[in-house]
């Protein structure tokens, strides 16, 4: 077990070294990293009301979600994917939310102008001569597809749902009765072929007609999970009824205050620890050495965790981190009180190592199981920074557990002999 523990250690220190390597399987790549939040780098804070005023209440939920997935591929576009964003939406009874950071973004006023764009929800059919084999759809570009008129203005709805003859995951779409017209006339024309659906000018499906279609609804089918069909429904729906979305809020950080607020958190952060373990060695001598070694395998592990996850850091992630430092101890100082109590009832120092850790381990449990309880609360009920907060604490406190129960415990039975024994 020791020899796992210091595998585990060093595996945790490569990943935590600044310049260490990044993870790379077969095609699979990440980069470890240190994603740090708006707060470090600077950037700007939007925060955008949504108008549901013209949406049915059942619909709200959706035409938000709608918004946010549209808003999200917009970023991913514009910053090719590099960009370190968040985006979140909350709701209440008359308020629908969606807050953007943009960490490192230098020019606000132009994402701000490409988020407030509404979105363009297009159905185009091909152009002769050109190739529309299935496998060659997705690199197809917009401009090699046929405007036929059919835009979002004369889109009605998308439903996912499940086939009732094949039970397989499908979507219906409708059109209104000028969008039903042109339908009509374009799934005459491309019997056999695709028709391509694009919102803000991306592919999202070009399934193919099968027969001529004079209803003004339709059905989407092709290899969806229901949850893809949920997604591609949700996307449909806020291309073809676009939620107008209102600046109220927009706060600038700059990087030189983020950069000041990390160097003074490091600061702090190393004198907490710093207290802790000369307090941890003086109280309980060896003991307390032991439980400063385990916290040091802590603190590899969770900044790695951090990496691997990753956590994206902002001032109130670091502060979840260096409280739940102080918390890693409480379960050693828990457990080093019941060794004492078991040595002076005239145990002999391996017994009361089981018997402090036996002991202790029901008050552990419960004291970090209301912890995680506190933190569940306020990742999935908080917002921004209160969530950041929230889940570097969870992490610490589930990390503090392994190495107060098992790394505490080993090395001290690895160590046991006379000298630990006075």
């Amino acid at each position: 077990m020791f020899f796992a523990i210091l595998v585990v250690a060093i595996l945790a220190g490569i990943i935590d070294w600044p310049k260490g390597p990044n993870l790379k399987i077969g095609s699979y790549f990440k980069e470890l990293k240190i994603h740090e939040g708006l707060d470090l780098v600077g950037g700007a804070s939007l925060t955008y009301e949504a108008d549901m005023s013209k949406i049915a209440l059942k619909d709200q939920d959706g035409a938000l979600e709608g918004a946010k997935t549209v808003i999200t591929r917009r970023l991913d576009d514009k910053y090719g994917g590099s960009l370190e964003y968040v985006i979140q939406t909350t709701s209440s009874l008359s308020t629908h939310r969606i807050l953007i950071d943009l960490p490192g973004v230098s020019d606000i006023n132009e994402a701000i102008a490409m988020i407030g764009q509404t979105a363009q929800l297009e159905f185009r059919e091909g152009i002769e001569g050109k190739s529309l084999q299935e496998g060659q759809l997705k690199s197809i570009n917009i401009d090699d597809w046929k405007d036929i008129g059919l835009n979002g203005s004369l889109f009605k709805s998308a439903t996912a749902q499940a086939s009732p003859s094949t039970y397989e995951p499908e979507i219906a779409i409708n059109f209104n009765d000028e969008g039903a017209k042109i339908f009509s006339d374009a799934t005459s024309r491309n019997v056999g072929k695709p028709l391509a659906i694009f919102l803000d000018k991306q592919l999202l499906s070009a399934p193919r007609v099968n027969q001529a279609i004079d209803s003004g609804s339709a059905v989407i089918t092709g290899q969806f999970t229901m949850d893809s069909a949920k997604q591609l429904a949700l996307q449909l729906n806020a291309g073809a009824l676009p939620v107008p979305i209102n600046l109220v809020e927009q706060r600038n950080v700059g990087a030189t205050l983020g950069q000041d607020s990390v160097r003074k958190s490091f600061i702090a952060g190393l004198i907490g620890i710093l207290f802790v373990v000369l307090f941890m060695i003086f109280r309980y001598r060896f003991a307390g050495l032991i439980a400063s070694i385990a916290l040091a395998v802590y603190a590899l592990i969770v900044i790695a965790l951090f990496k691997l996850i990753p956590v994206t850091m902002t001032l109130a992630g670091i502060a979840g981190f260096i409280l739940s430092v102080g918390m890693a101890v409480d379960a050693n100082i828990l457990i080093f009180e019941r060794m004492k109590e078991e040595l002076r009832r005239g145990k002999v120092y391996s017994a009361a190592i089981k018997a402090g850790f036996n002991r202790a381990w029901t008050s552990i449990r419960d004291s970090n199981a209301s912890s995680l309880i506190t933190c569940a609360i306020l990742f999935f009920l908080g917002t921004g920074l209160v969530k950041g907060f929230a889940l570097t604490l969870a992490v610490g406190i589930l990390v503090s557990l392994f190495t107060a129960i098992t790394v505490t415990r080993n090395l001290l039975f690895l160590f046991l002999g006379k000298k630990v024994k006075k």
